[in-house]
């Protein structure tokens, strides 16, 4: 039992570091995507621009999504556990070289069939806003192969339970394209946005994961070696997370094509997926990052039952900390929107969509970070063929949904089909985790997240109230925001750590005992 309490403490502190490292992220990325905002507006060019980064995806998806954490980490984990370092190296090269090879053909292969693939896939953008995303896409293309090596390089990173620069490449990237924008914008327009974010790529996600893993012991020599054992085993793993369809990674892929009939919509429905995306890749994707490989470790020391334990806790709090955050997020969205979108040519008849759009994203926050750590799950014991014909399954049902829903209510109908879809992706791979791994509690874990979706529904409606309908005197313009923000936001938390002894929500409950430490300590 020691064993155990050791292993989700040091969960815990890899899961804050990285969701420190996520936030200030986040907030980096908030002041670049204000800024495209504020400088570019939501109009043609700037759908181009984000619809411009959907076949670099989709490459960086099909091609290199299964050599990432999910298949890699647990085959390097193991090795590292047995204390063949050096075997593990062998194995990274061999997967980095091929890997890198396959990436190069099909960069150039897209590069130039790229005109046919848009016109396809973008046929709804304007004729000029088109070829505008083709230029942008070409730039773009080559990111994939910096995004790439550099996770490959932080995997091993994260097997031996190092992620300062798995948290540093991020912000660099953030920088790179806010740079560009500054330094070329009035020259270039919305490209000199993808040239930024092909520098920030190449210096962040690359070079710093490179280099960290170089010094952390990591050795590459150029080898292709398709007969080790291990190199099969990856193969195996990898090729149904290649070959399926997530809908956690199509989601946005549907949405663009279905929004690309009407100008601004891809901008505006961008700008809300990136806020919601903050509750999720804190409480999301760093529990998850940091929690792959003791996952791993787990199994591969045969211990099942505290793998089972530590993936309940580590989905419950993801999804309770996502609940709570969705909550305030959805409560506040119209002030939050207008203060860190509204300026320059995001204009105030911009804000009341955009904050719709947070809203109703907002709901299931606490889906996109319980099915990550899941699916992590299933990958940890070496079961990657189940997620993928879930998650492909999963999207093939509901493209009708996504069809239905924007023909009936436009733009609002794609986050409603969005909301609809993660929730049966999410539901899918509750249902099928107990093959895999029979020791997890799903109905202690359904409980808990319950009570924190009660928690958060309940303390958002005051908070909405108080923040809606505030007497606010003369006040106006951001500040007016900050002071709506500031109410709605005490009376959430309040209620939030009220509520949160009676129904049982102890990730809230340790909240409070931390603000009263903080405040017995100051006085």
């Amino acid at each position: 039992m020691p064993r155990v309490t050791d292993q989700g403490g040091r969960l815990r502190l890899a899961a804050l570091l990285l969701g420190v490292a996520v936030l200030a992220s986040s907030l980096l990325g908030f002041l670049r995507d204000s800024y495209i905002a504020a400088a570019f507006g939501a109009n043609g060019a700037t759908d181009a621009f984000i619809a411009a980064f959907t076949i670099p995806d989709m490459l960086m998806y099909l091609v290199a999504g299964g050599t990432l954490s999910s298949t890699f980490v647990p085959i390097y984990t193991r090795h590292l556990t047995a204390g063949t370092a050096e075997e593990a190296d062998r194995v990274f090269s061999s997967i980095a070289t091929l890997m890198s090879i396959v990436l190069l053909v099909g960069i150039v292969t897209l590069y130039v069939g790229m005109p046919t693939i848009a016109h396809a896939y973008l046929r709804k953008l304007k004729a000029d806003d088109l070829d505008l995303a083709i230029g942008m896409s070409r730039v773009l293309l080559p990111a994939t192969l910096a995004f790439y090596l550099g996770s490959l390089a932080a995997a091993t990173l994260m097997s031996r339970q190092r992620f300062v620069a798995a948290a540093v490449g991020p912000l660099v990237y953030n920088v790179g394209t806010i740079a560009g924008g500054l330094i070329l914008g009035h020259s270039l327009g919305t490209p000199a946005l993808a040239w930024g974010a092909l520098g920030g790529a190449v210096l962040g996600p690359m070079s710093i994961q490179v280099v960290a893993a170089a010094r952390a012991g990591l050795r590459y020599a150029p080898r292709l070696d398709l007969k080790h054992p291990d190199v099969r085993m990856w193969i195996r793993l990898s090729l149904p997370l290649m070959i399926g369809v997530s809908l956690v990674t199509a989601d946005e892929w549907i949405m663009r094509y279905f929004a690309a009939g009407t100008v601004g919509a891809i901008s505006l429905l961008s700008y809300g997926r990136k806020l919601v995306r903050v509750p999720i890749m804190v409480a999301g994707q760093a529990i998850g990052q940091a929690s792959m490989p003791f996952f791993a470790r787990l199994v591969a020391e045969g211990r099942r039952a505290e793998l089972g334990a530590l993936v309940g806790r580590s989905a419950r709090g993801s999804a309770v900390i996502a609940a709570l955050a969705g909550g305030a997020l959805a409560a506040l969205a119209v002030p939050t929107v207008d203060l860190l979108f509204r300026r320059g040519r995001f204009s105030e008849a911009d804000v009341v969509p955009t904050a719709l759009y947070v809203a109703l994203f907002a709901v299931v926050i606490p889906l996109w970070g319980m099915q990550g750590i899941i699916a992590r799950a299933f990958y940890a014991t070496s079961d990657t063929l189940t997620p993928m014909i879930a998650g492909t399954v999963v999207t093939i049902v509901t493209l009708p949904i996504y069809w239905l829903m924007h023909r009936s209510f436009g733009s609002i109908g794609l986050v409603i089909a969005s909301d609809l879809g993660i929730l049966a992706h999410t539901a899918a791979l509750l249902v099928l985790v107990h093959r895999p791994l029979p020791e997890l509690d799903r109905a202690a874990l359904l409980i808990g997240v319950g009570r924190g979706f009660l928690v958060a529904g309940m303390a958002a409606v005051p908070a909405y109230a108080v923040a809606r309908w505030l007497p606010v005197g003369h006040l106006a313009g951001h500040t007016l925001d900050l002071v709506r923000i500031g109410a709605g936001g005490l009376v959430f938390l309040a209620l939030a750590l009220a509520l949160a002894g009676p129904l049982g929500v102890p990730e809230a409950k340790l909240l409070l005992a931390r603000v009263r430490a903080r405040f017995a300590a100051k006085s």
